[in-house]
């Protein structure tokens, strides 16, 4: 009986332990891109800048030259360089600078919640002023929507479009992990409902109907908390990672833009 005691208090220590040490690769999916990638990349995109910033590290991202400017920042899993083919597509003569968050694509360092958020305004104040964009957008993905709202409190935008948004890293925690001290666990939260109600830009949000990672309810508090005008689009039958196929998705996206 004694034994069975320790293994149980063994698992109930311990499992949190683990948890603990292991939230940085649980939350950022690193997808590096090496340079001969990159090269490759670049040559079947001969209209897009390879483009590199430098903060502490190097930092990377790709440059669709338009107006206005949109700075997309990707999911936890997201390699960016798919927007290529994709962003001109579906809005032709828009701009884009596609980030690499530290350690993804051609990025050095490691994420973190501090790092993403410094690195966000490094390329915002790139945008306007080595690019002179005089018009900015922000477009921010699952976990890339965290960065889009610590970025949209400090900085002026022409809007902000969110894809399968949440209220904090927390409450999503909580909910996947409901037997575990989220609170005092997670080391990167942002809080984006702590920021929303001082941010006065235009939001679009995009939510799908089906989403079992960040479930409506999460982007619901975020977007009733949001400051500013808001629209909000519900995608019915796609789950989180099929937003992009339901017709009403870039359709919106596309008049936002260019309102």
């Amino acid at each position: 009986m004694v034994a069975s005691l320790i293994a149980v208090g063994a698992v109930v220590v311990g499992f949190p332990v683990l948890m603990y040490l292991m939230q940085d690769s649980l939350i950022f999916f690193r997808k590096p891109v090496h340079e001969a990638q990159r090269d490759s990349i670049a040559r079947r995109f001969p209209a897009v800048e390879s483009v590199f910033i430098q903060a502490d590290v190097r930092l990377h991202a790709w440059h669709i030259r338009g107006s206005p400017l949109v700075l997309y920042f990707g999911g936890n899993a997201e390699e960016v360089s798919w927007m290529l083919e994709e962003a001109p597509r579906r809005a032709p003569g828009v701009g884009w600078l596609l980030i690499d968050y530290r350690g993804y694509g051609s990025s050095e360092g490691s994420p973190s919640e501090a790092a993403l958020t410094s690195d966000g305004l490094a390329w915002y104040d790139y945008a306007t002023g080595t690019l002179k964009a005089s018009k900015v957008f922000l477009f921010g993905r699952s976990l890339g929507s965290g960065v889009a709202v610590q970025l949209a409190a400090e900085r002026p935008l022409a809007g902000v479009i969110l894809v399968a948004p949440f209220d904090s890293l927390v409450e999503v925690a909580k909910r996947h992990y409901p037997y575990l001290p989220v609170d005092w666990m997670l080391k990167h939260r942002f809080d984006s409902i702590g920021r929303a109600p001082k941010i006065a830009v235009p939001l679009l949000c995009l939510v799908a109907a089906d989403d079992r990672i960040i479930p409506a309810e999460h982007s619901r508090r975020l977007y009733a908390a949001w400051g500013g005008p808001k629209q909000w689009i519900e995608l019915q039958g796609a789950g989180h990672n099929s937003t992009d196929s339901a017709p009403a998705f870039w359709e919106n996206i596309w008049k936002f833009l260019t309102r």
